[in-house]
C-alpha cells in the first residue's frame, strides 16, 4: 500500500522525519469503520518500510476524540456473523502484533475520548501522550463483550492487575491525571499543549540514535510478546461474545442511548 490508498488516515510529514498520522473520520467522533479498522493493520507496515520516517505521531481529527471505538453500525453487522467475526479478530491482532512490529518509534497524542480499537493504538504506542481532559475507557463490557483487542496484554503490564481488573471490568472512563497516576500512558498535559508536547518528544527521537532506539523498543516490546498467550485466549473470548444475545443487547442500548439489560444478568440466568 501507499499513503494515497488509505481513506480514513491523513499523513503530514515533517522535515525532521515524523509522520503525523491522524484518524479522519471526525464527523464520526473518528469511530472505526470496517476500512478504517483494516487500514489500522496496514499502516505500520507502509511507514516502518518509509526510509524517510524515523517517528510516527498519531492522534484523532478535531477536538473531540482520539477514536470513539468501533462504529456501532459496522459493530451491529458484526454481532452474530461467524465470518465477520472471524475478520475482526484477525484484524484486531493484527493491530496489536503490526505495532509491535513496526521498529518506528510511535508516539500517540491522545486528544479526547478513545475507546475500543482506538484505544488500542493510543496505548499500544511506544509514548502515549494524553490530554488531561481527555477520557479513555476499554469499554467493551459497555456492550456486552469481554475486555480483548491490547487490553489484557497490556494493562496490567502498565497500571497494575488491581487496576486493570477494576477498569476493564467495570468500563469506568479514565481521565488524563488518572491515567498519568496509574502508568496507563505516559504523560499528560493540558489539551492546548498536548501537539506541541507530541511533537518535540517526536523531535527529540528522531535526532537520537536511530539503531539504539529502535533496539530499545525491540526489546522492551518482549514483554508483551510473552505474553501472547494470554492475548490470544482474550481475543478469542472477545469474539465468542460477538456472537452472543448480550453483545445484541449491547448494540442495541448504545444506538438507543440507555443502559443495557443484558440476558445474562436477568435473575436466574
Amino acid at each position: 500500500m501507499h499513503y494515497a490508498d488509505f481513506q480514513f488516515l491523513k499523513f503530514d510529514p515533517k522535515p525532521n522525519g515524523t509522520m503525523l498520522v491522524t484518524l479522519n473520520r471526525a464527523d464520526s467522533m473518528n469511530a472505526t469503520n470496517a476500512r478504517m479498522h483494516w487500514e489500522l493493520t496496514k499502516v505500520w507496515g507502509v511507514v516502518n518500510d518509509d526510509p524517510d520516517v524515523r517517528v510516527v505521531v498519531v492522534t484523532g481529527a478535531g477536538d473531540r476524540a482520539f477514536s470513539a471505538g468501533g462504529d456501532l453500525s459496522w459493530i451491529g453487522e458484526t454481532v452474530g456473523n461467524p465470518d465477520k467475526v472471524a475478520d475482526t479478530l484477525k484484524e484486531a491482532g493484527d493491530i496489536v502484533f503490526n505495532m509491535l512490529a513496526c521498529e518506528k518509534p510511535i508516539i500517540s497524542a491522545i486528544n479526547g475520548v478513545a475507546v475500543g480499537a482506538g484505544l488500542a493504538v493510543a496505548l499500544m504506542a511506544d509514548i502515549s501522550i494524553m490530554a488531561e481532559e481527555a477520557k479513555i475507557t476499554d469499554g467493551h463490557v459497555r456492550i456486552g463483550v469481554s475486555a480483548g483487542d491490547h487490553a489484557v496484554i497490556l494493562w496490567p503490564l502498565l497500571c497494575g492487575m488491581a487496576k486493570a481488573k477494576y477498569y476493564l471490568m467495570t468500563a469506568d472512563f479514565v481521565d488524563g491525571k488518572e491515567a498519568e497516576r496509574i502508568g496507563l500512558v505516559s504523560l499528560c498535559v493540558p489539551r492546548a499543549q498536548l501537539m506541541d508536547k507530541a511533537m518535540v518528544t517526536a523531535d527529540k527521537l528522531a535526532k537520537g540514535s536511530q539503531m539504539a532506539i529502535r533496539y530499545t523498543k525491540r526489546s522492551l516490546n518482549n514483554w508483551m510478546r510473552s505474553s501472547q498467550p494470554a492475548f490470544d485466549a482474550s481475543l478469542a473470548l472477545e469474539m465468542l461474545c460477538f456472537l452472543g444475545d448480550d453483545a445484541k443487547e449491547g448494540v442495541a442500548a448504545a444506538k438507543e442511548k440507555r443502559e443495557p439489560r443484558f440476558p445474562s444478568a436477568r435473575p436466574g440466568a
